[in-house]
């Protein structure tokens, strides 16, 4: 179980930074400024430890009385997207519910951070744009076969399609974590995060960031 420090945050999009030398660092800035702390878990209550960080206001017509019950009786703004971090009692015990959130306490400039996102979706594409294959040849009398992907089976043995073969189908709108990416810079008066390389996922969608869960490896050139 990933009980490293997190947080959740809304990507803003692209950027570039510059250092000292002139090197130009390109970003993509999560937004955490809206994000609060709306419930924790306890081990004497829940029997683990986790702190529900919660974004983008929701109006009450579109909650469930359930819903809206357990915010109003902790006293905090409904949120819209909510999501349930392990952590440890070290790491809950700085936070608050329904206190602002300073993500410098959270994150520094340098350290090595995982984030995860959802890419966009796609659609049902080809096996050329799903997978990167190369097509037929083109010339030769090729006839409608440009884009396919080939045979698919053996004749007689196993004499089957066999699993796992790339094939057209469904393509993004999946989960993919990005590891061991670099944080250029923490803006904690904005509540903006910069990290180095691109994010998974589009403008204004739903990321989650925590710390490196290999980062030991990474510092061993593994």
């Amino acid at each position: 179980m990933n009980t490293k420090p997190g947080i959740i945050g809304k990507k803003l999009g692209f950027t570039q930074l510059y250092k000292d030398d002139g090197t130009v660092q390109r970003v993509t800035v999560v937004d955490m400024s809206a994000v609060s702390l709306v419930g924790k878990r306890t081990k004497e209550k829940d029997g683990y430890t986790a702190l529900v960080f919660g974004i983008t206001d929701a109006k009450e017509k579109h909650l469930t009385k359930a819903d809206l019950g357990a915010f109003k009786k902790k006293n905090v703004a409904p949120k819209r997207d909510l999501r349930e971090l392990r952590c440890s009692e070290e790491f809950a015990a700085k936070f608050e519910v329904g206190a602002p959130i300073n993500i410098g306490e959270i994150f520094q400039a340098g350290q090595l951070v995982d984030a995860r996102g959802k890419t966009r979706g796609r659609g049902f594409t080809g096996v050329v744009r799903r997978w990167s294959f190369a097509g037929f040849v083109s010339t030769h009398g090729t006839h409608e076969y440009r884009r396919h992907g080939g045979s698919i089976g053996t004749n007689m043995t196993p004499g089957r399609t066999l699993p796992n073969l790339k094939m057209p189908g469904q393509y993004g709108d999946e989960t993919v974590s990005v590891l061991n990416m670099r944080v250029a810079r923490v803006d904690a008066e904005k509540g903006l995060l910069m990290i180095e390389g691109g994010i998974p996922g589009s403008k204004n969608q739903l990321v989650l960031v925590r710390h490196a869960v290999k980062e030991r490896l990474r510092k061993a050139g593994r």
